[in-house]
């Protein structure tokens, strides 16, 4: 079996996004650079959309009282605020089975699924979009910008957001009220609980460990 490559964790908590992206950028240059090892951070942050490329190429519009924020990653808009975890792998992609940016999104998914199982919630993917989906209902997304193959941004899972507010919104071909949050399906998880279930789960998924543990 190949040894598991060690993770450095940190567990930012509520922070403001521009503070978490310019640490994304920093970090991503100093794994690079292999001055640092393969580094998670876990955080929430204030109410904020952010807009990648195919919302800004597609003219998603926003409702006025939502803050934005343009971003590189992948994908459309994700909305980010309370009760949302937020996960950034700064990984350097070079495993075996890491071969393109598809299997490393899968991996991504595949890793929030399984961590929610353990928590006793049946989730999957959908064809509609990537993504993180319950009951037919997206709680999570997934989109991630690379340098040389290491990862910025990263995924999100919503489980106690305020009521009506990622619900709100659309664009990038999802109607308003396809992503929700976990709670409103029944499900009542804490953010520490969906972090303890995502560390003990990273080995089996990531091929990676807590240098903690």
């Amino acid at each position: 079996m190949a040894e598991h490559r060690v993770v450095d964790v940190r567990r930012l908590g509520h922070t403001e996004y521009p503070q978490a992206e310019q640490m994304m950028r920093d970090l991503q240059q100093q794994r690079l650079q292999d001055d640092i090892p393969d580094t998670l951070l876990f955080c929430s942050h204030p109410e904020i959309v952010t807009m990648g490329p195919a919302a800004r190429r597609d003219n998603v519009v926003v409702p006025a009282d939502y803050p934005t924020t343009d971003v590189d990653r992948g994908g459309g808009i994700t909305w980010h605020g309370p009760g949302q975890l937020v996960a950034y792998p700064i990984f350097k992609w070079d495993l075996e089975d890491e071969a393109n940016v598809k299997r490393i999104t899968a991996k991504l998914e595949q890793w929030a699924i399984s961590s929610l199982a353990i928590l006793g919630i049946l989730a999957g993917t959908d064809e509609r979009m990537q993504g993180v989906w319950v009951e037919g209902s997206k709680v999570g997304s997934v989109g991630l910008a690379f340098k040389r193959w290491v990862s910025r941004h990263g995924f999100t899972v919503n489980y106690a957001t305020p009521k009506g507010r990622v619900e709100t919104l659309d664009g990038c071909g999802l109607v308003a009220g396809t992503t929700t949050s976990l709670d409103r399906l029944g499900y009542e998880i804490s953010g520490d609980e969906l972090i303890e279930a995502l560390l003990s789960n990273m080995p089996e998924n990531l091929s990676r460990t807590d240098a903690k543990s």
